[in-house]
């Protein structure tokens, strides 16, 4: 376990996630140098299915005209494969890649439900420790039948902190 939490700002509230550099490091030290540049910043949840998870960080998803290619952006980076042991829980953040297992990039995903399927397929990098009211709203909001929000839920910052401040307070 990290000593610094990722805490995700977003139009339905704040969530904090510990981060797990002991099973993922390449991830996490990705995840973390991508919010200290405010690459998030907003960005949206561009794909979201109550009973799996929400998904963001596609830098595309800062463009509405953008719209038909949301899910396909990223930096100019890849992350290799760090597949582990830790099951795809509710609550889990992970990466989101294409067919290619080393094809991460920037977007994530946080488990609304099991997805024990997902385990050693996509590499688990954290876990929420907060905000579990609003992964539920943002899981449960209306989408299209492409799974997109009707209305647009987006991130406002990724801080990552010190896990023992004020708002990295272990749940």
């Amino acid at each position: 376990m990290s000593d610094e939490v990722a805490v995700i700002q977003t139009s339905e509230g704040t969530m904090v996630l510990e981060l797990w550099p002991e099973v993922a490091p390449r991830h996490v030290e990705n995840f973390k140098q991508l919010a200290r540049q405010g690459f998030y910043d907003g960005t949206c949840f561009h794909r979201v299915i109550a009973g799996f998870m929400i998904q963001g960080g596609d830098p595309l998803t800062k463009d509405e005209s953008q719209k038909a290619r949301w899910g396909t952006g990223g930096p100019a980076h890849r992350v290799p494969a760090e597949f582990n042991d830790r099951p795809h829980l509710r609550g889990v953040l992970s990466m989101a890649r294409a067919r290619d297992p080393h094809s991460a990039g920037s977007q994530f995903f946080i488990c609304h439900a099991d997805a024990r399927f997902l385990d050693r397929q996509y590499t688990a990098f954290g876990r929420l420790i907060q905000g579990e009211d609003v992964l539920d709203r943002i899981a449960n909001t209306p989408t299209d039948a492409r799974d997109c929000p009707l209305r647009r839920i987006h991130v406002e910052s990724i801080r990552i902190v010190p896990s023992s401040g004020p708002e990295g307070m272990r749940a």
